[in-house]
């Protein structure tokens, strides 16, 4: 029995110490990755009720933040968007082939999708806005017919200009030509997700950020997140961190204001995850809503999408034998949040800084690989 009892301090202690060290490897990954000149500052959370992980750090070389700042999540804020209208789907208001024509109005709905001189505006379903096959043009980076700026190039040529969405989409309809038929191909566009949020406004009677407070918010306690420019959070009255392109700042420019269904959400790690959370074991959107959100086609290697959400496998990422899957969403401001079902494990974070989203990528599979190390 004495043996019996030694070798379980023995094994314990093994098991503490790996712990311990895969820790210490996650926090020198880190620490390594904001070591990079152009990053200012960085956020990382990384979970797993099943493994008694929960690393939080937050580090900035400019500004003391801690894991409680809010950061904006950019597109990450689709997979919300998205699941908002799995909620209205569940409450059976609308359907995810259903046309979009039937929820929005006409001044919105004439020659927004004409190609080749054929008008395929009443084909568009809410399935082609949310998994990017609706062939629309992005107002934020597709170049313009007659060669103006796209909406990215106004963010810091007029800062203080409000984009409406009718706007948004007026630009695209103007400036832009679609790139094929509702259907027929894949391409991934904010413009889609302006469509979407309207349709969830007039659909349910509230405003965007309003749904999101209470519907997602409220229920699941994230009292950090807000719509940016549109809303604050319930309690956490930190201020936003800071995030750049290149050297510019835009976290305070009014211009963001263009970035809404598609990326307006500000968020912690915490919140964030919380969502992942519910979303998984079916507390925000039913199970088969979840499945057929889960419907996936091809984005690019390694990577496929579904309906606002987005399923990574590592292997076929980087060549590699690897089994491990991701999945979650990204964002354009190097922000993450995803799930590891093969690890049971939730990352999310951001470096606040447009150039190094692939970075964050790899960064998070090699915290993946420091997870799965025994």
């Amino acid at each position: 029995m004495k043996h019996l009892f030694l070798g379980l301090i023995f094994l314990v202690g093994l098991s503490a110490i790996a712990q311990q060290t895969k820790e210490t490897t996650i926090i020198q990954l880190f620490e390594n990755e904001l070591e990079r000149e152009n990053i200012k500052s960085g956020i990382l959370h990384v979970y797993s009720e099943s493994r008694g992980i929960n690393i939080q750090i937050a580090e900035s070389k400019e500004d003391s933040i801690s894991i409680d700042h809010p950061f904006y999540t950019a597109s990450i804020t689709k997979l919300f968007t998205a699941t908002a209208i799995g909620i209205l789907k569940d409450q059976n208001k609308l359907n995810f082939e259903d046309k979009i024509a039937q929820y929005l109005p006409d001044s919105l709905m004439n020659n927004l999708h004409v190609l080749d001189g054929k008008d395929y505006s009443k084909d568009l379903t809410i399935a082609h806005l949310l998994q990017h096959t609706s062939g629309l043009p992005d107002y934020f980076t597709d170049e313009t017919k007659d060669g103006s700026p796209n909406i990215i190039n106004q963010l810091l040529m007029n800062p203080n200009k409000m984009w409406s969405a009718e706007e948004l989409i007026q630009f695209s309809k103007e400036k832009m030509t679609p790139h094929f038929v509702p259907g027929e191909g894949y391409l991934y566009t904010d413009t889609e997700y302006v469509l979407l949020a309207l349709i969830i406004e007039n659909t349910s009677g509230l405003t965007l950020d309003e749904f999101f407070k209470q519907r997602i918010f409220q229920p699941l306690k994230m009292n950090s997140s807000y719509v940016n420019l549109k809303s604050s959070s319930i309690e956490n009255k930190l201020t936003i961190v800071k995030f750049y392109a290149s050297q510019f700042e835009l976290s305070s420019l009014k211009s963001l204001s263009a970035d809404w269904g598609g990326g307006g959400l500000v968020s912690t790690t915490h919140d964030l995850i919380t969502f992942l959370k519910a979303f998984n074991t079916n507390a925000i959107v039913k199970k088969d809503t979840r499945f057929a959100m889960q419907n996936w086609v091809t984005e690019t290697k390694g990577m496929e999408y579904g309906l606002g959400i987005r399923q990574v496998s590592v292997g076929e990422l980087t060549n590699t034998e690897s089994d491990l899957q991701l999945i979650g969403h990204s964002g354009s401001t190097a922000s993450f949040l995803w799930y590891c079902p093969q690890l049971d494990t939730y990352i999310s974070g951001t470096f606040n800084q447009l150039e190094v989203s692939k970075n964050a990528l790899l960064l998070v599979i090699d915290l993946l690989k420091a997870v799965k190390r025994k």
